[in-house]
């Protein structure tokens, strides 16, 4: 079977030429002796033009199918006499494989997001979810080959975990108890004893403390994986189930950690350009104008370093009135970062160094006593992307941050093991992946970027 990507792509030695489609009606339009049929086999972003007459052994069918039906095609190519197109098919045989019913949800018309949220099952054939899902596919393979092509580890790290790498307890528990009438110990309390793994486990919300284990190996590692946080929150930015990208790297501190971000993003900004052209045309036509711009910005531009303190004083000294107050010592709200990137500098900014009081106890130390080597990487038009920082090595600088956290040391005995045997400096960042997703389509909710979505009240299909 041919592809309708293939025919575009050299379409001029197709010319004349037999070839065999299958694919799913996207329209029909028919006179008394002739029809038309727009196709799309899935392949490539634009359909292809399928022309038919009533030579067929089954023209009275063909022209009553519906949007949604399914076809295998047998045709040539031939030059188009119309102004859209280069070429069409001219049918010769057209098997009927699935009609679909005439209230096929998906009609030629402008569906809002929200209706096709409803229906998540049929939305990845609208335009706009078809270029969605392929883009999605194709930052993926663009993350891996970006890392595997500098000689990264890829690692799979654990879904099911007994400890909470970020210490916020928003974790989904995993239990074979019955919860409704569950085993107690002397104290009444639950026995998880006799839960399936022993004791209290986890969906996990970061790789990060697994994959530190193979980055004292493997000196450079990787993790991609699905994460979540049972964090009530609704907004458009927010989902109980996203996936998230998470490097490694030994021997390095937080400079090396922004080059190492800087490069990957540049590197997917700059093969999704160039792998999917008309998909990002039309996201930059009917989603978000100027998306293209952005990301070539994104590309050109040397990326700015600035601490929290200093940003906290560029904020301050602007004169700009904010709805959160800026103040050192609280965390940069949405609106902030969004200034600093968009109002101040104009292209990408790190910041780092932020108070420890609000950062993860893993993030090192620095030696003023009061700030972490971390950063945030934010983007105009979005604010923060990318956070990470150099991780703390020093077993006893650890050991005493998990107890000032209020955390269970015993919960961590083997991530203090890494410190024991063989520390080393290093780094690393966490990017969300259905963010990234987000900016470089110019898809406002992160419901529309994820084939189904996870979110409060919500885990339908």
């Amino acid at each position: 079977m041919d592809f309708v990507k293939s025919i575009y792509k050299d379409y001029k030695s197709y010319l004349n030429k037999d070839v065999k489609l299958g694919g799913w009606i996207k329209s029909v339009r028919d006179s008394k002796t002739f029809g038309f049929i727009v196709l799309s086999d899935g392949t490539f972003f634009k359909t292809i033009q399928v022309v038919f007459d009533d030579q067929l052994e089954n023209f009275a069918e063909v022209v009553k199918l519906t949007i949604g039906s399914s076809v295998i095609v047998n045709g040539r190519v031939v030059e188009s006499p119309g102004a859209k197109q280069d070429f069409e098919i001219k049918a010769e045989s057209i098997e009927i494989v699935g009609p679909a019913d005439a209230d096929f949800p998906i009609q030629k018309k402008r569906h809002s997001f929200e209706y096709l949220r409803t229906i998540a099952h049929l939305r990845p054939r609208t335009n706009t979810y078809t270029a969605v899902f392929r883009i999605r596919s194709l930052v993926a393979y663009a993350i891996h080959k970006f890392f595997v092509d500098r000689g990264f580890v890829y690692v799979h790290t654990p879904i099911i975990t007994g400890s909470d790498c970020e210490g916020a307890g928003e974790m989904f528990q995993v239990t074979t108890l019955d919860v409704g009438k569950p085993p107690l110990d002397e104290e009444k309390a639950i026995d998880y004893g006799k839960d399936f793994f022993g004791k209290e486990t986890y969906l996990t919300v970061s790789g990060q403390l697994a994959v530190e284990n193979f980055c004292m190996n493997f000196r450079n590692v990787y993790t991609f994986g699905p994460t979540f946080r049972a964090e009530n929150s609704n907004t458009q930015r927010h989902a109980s189930e996203f996936w998230m990208i998470e490097p490694e790297i030994a021997f390095a501190d937080l400079s090396d950690n922004m080059r190492l971000a800087e490069d990957m993003l540049k590197y997917i900004c700059s093969y999704v350009l160039e792998n999917a052209p008309e998909e990002m045309e039309f996201f930059d036509k009917f989603i978000r104008k100027g998306l293209i711009d952005r990301i070539q910005n994104v590309i050109d531009s040397d990326f700015v370093r600035i601490t929290y303190t200093e940003a906290v004083d560029l904020l301050l000294k602007s004169g700009k009135k904010f709805e959160f107050p800026v103040e050192w010592g609280k965390s940069l709200q949405s609106e902030h970062e969004r200034y600093i990137t968009e109002q101040i500098y104009k292209k990408p900014v790190f910041v780092t160094d932020y108070p420890k009081d609000f950062t993860a106890f893993y993030m090192r130390m620095n030696e003023d006593g009061k700030t972490v080597a971390n950063m945030d990487l934010l983007v105009p038009e979005v604010g923060e992307i990318i956070g990470g920082s150099q991780r703390e090595e020093r077993f006893d600088v650890l050991k005493k941050r998990i107890d000032e956290m209020g955390l269970d040391e015993k919960d961590y005995w083997w991530y203090l093991d890494l410190r024991r045997f063989g520390t080393v400096p290093h780094a690393g960042y966490g990017l969300g992946f259905e963010r990234a997703i987000m900016y470089l389509t110019g898809v406002e909710n992160i419901r529309d970027v994820i084939p189904f979505p996870r979110t409060p009240k919500n885990a339908d299909f």
